[in-house]
């Protein structure tokens, strides 16, 4: 490196200041970015945002890249497996040396490598999780969030069925892990001492084969919603086996299932009727946003980038969103693209209104806030496409 920047020096080139700092990864025509997904196993339906930002970032390198550095993002396979995570986080720094992480997804995968790169003084930005205990900045320095924390959405769903179904009892499905319990929690936060008497709350593992018998225990509580707190192939089937059981519960899913393609035709597009999810983003398939501009950009980008894609399957849409964030942020950082200046730009995001987030959604972070999203808009499933029914909600909103 030094011998690179001597001869940059002699050669009367401008050495930027992240050259200088010898931050990893970056030199004056590239930038390493790292990212982990599931591109495999249980959770699979979520790699497909990797996939998007991948096709995303070869369109920045296309038009020139950024500054006049191109974007090698890296991406790995962590099969929505822990010590995976951990093993391609290690190589993703100690051997490709990559300057930040971006959009590293899932709650398990985040949990067990955060340790070992806050050791390694890498930022982590933009994590798909909306696990609650990354949003404590005292904790977690060098990461910020991109999902809506589950225990938000938590509140907002809590908040919705006390107002619209008042003396009902509600049922919950929860993944077995932090995913899961932070929407339990926040549920417990709204009801408070009522919890136990109108809320009947299953567990289930990533590993079992389904959650049929969990369905049927929520179903004989005699509960009247239903609210699914997991990832898209569990979702489908809690929706499939309550139509099958006759149970017609008022059905939510959280954020991370709220995917025509993923969740909803899977369990079938008509029997999803009337399923309710709490969204930041449009749905590029629906008819109701022909004119929508970031609409048209994002259908004008898969005809090129991802020909053939179910453009209903919104995790692409997602990792598509993503990637115009880590190009904002990019840009934001100028020619400084140390480490420090990484994540006190990905903390300093304001009034950011990127073209695919549903109208009055927008990103703000600051020295306290670390999340991308506070903010969610409720939208119902009508068989074939979502009516958008609520302002903008957040965990305040009554």
């Amino acid at each position: 490196m030094r011998a690179l920047m001597l001869a940059c020096a002699l050669s009367g080139m401008v050495v930027t200041s992240a050259v200088a700092g010898d931050t990893p990864g970056v030199t004056s025509t590239e930038i390493k970015i790292g990212g982990i997904f599931a591109f495999s196993g249980p959770a699979s339906a979520f790699g497909l945002v990797g996939k998007a930002m991948l096709a995303y970032v070869q369109s920045i390198n296309d038009r020139g890249g950024i500054n006049g550095r191109k974007v090698n993002y890296i991406a790995y396979d962590d099969a929505y497996s822990p010590p995976k995570s951990v093993e391609q986080a290690r190589k993703l720094v100690e051997s490709d040396e990559v300057a930040f992480m971006f959009s590293e997804h899932g709650t398990p995968g985040n949990s067990a490598t955060a340790k070992y790169l806050l050791s390694k003084k890498v930022p982590s930005i933009g994590i798909v999780t909306g696990s609650s205990k990354f949003t404590d900045v005292q904790n977690y320095p060098l990461t910020t969030t991109s999902i809506v924390s589950y225990d938000t959405e938590g509140k907002i769903y809590a908040r919705y069925l006390t107002r619209t179904l008042p003396n009902a009892k509600y049922a919950i499905l929860f993944q077995n892990d932090d995913l899961g319990k932070d929407y339990v929690n926040a549920f417990k936060s709204v009801l408070k001492n009522d919890f136990d008497r109108r809320v009947a709350a299953v567990s289930y593992e990533v590993s079992d084969p389904t959650v049929d018998s969990q369905v049927v225990t929520l179903k004989s509580s005699g509960a009247e919603a239903l609210l699914v707190a997991g990832t898209p192939k569990f979702a489908a089937q809690a929706i499939r086996k309550a139509h099958e059981l006759g149970w017609t519960p008022l059905i939510i899913l959280n954020y991370p299932s709220a995917s025509v393609g993923a969740t909803l035709k899977p369990a079938g597009l008509d029997v999803s009727t009337g399923v309710i999810v709490g969204s930041i983003t449009i749905d590029p398939a629906d008819s109701q946003w022909d004119q929508n501009e970031g609409a048209k950009s994002y259908r004008a980008f898969v005809d090129k980038y991802l020909p053939g894609i179910d453009i209903s399957e919104n995790n692409y849409l997602y990792g598509y969103t993503q990637a115009m964030l880590l190009e904002r942020l990019l840009r934001q950082c100028g020619d400084d693209l140390s480490r420090a200046n990484i994540i006190k730009q990905a903390r300093s995001l304001h009034d950011v209104a990127l073209p695919t987030l549903l109208p009055g959604i927008t990103v703000n972070t600051s020295d306290k806030v670390n999340m991308n999203y506070t903010q969610m808009r409720l939208q119902r499933w009508t068989g074939d496409h979502w009516d958008l029914f609520s302002e903008v909600l957040d965990a305040s909103s009554e």
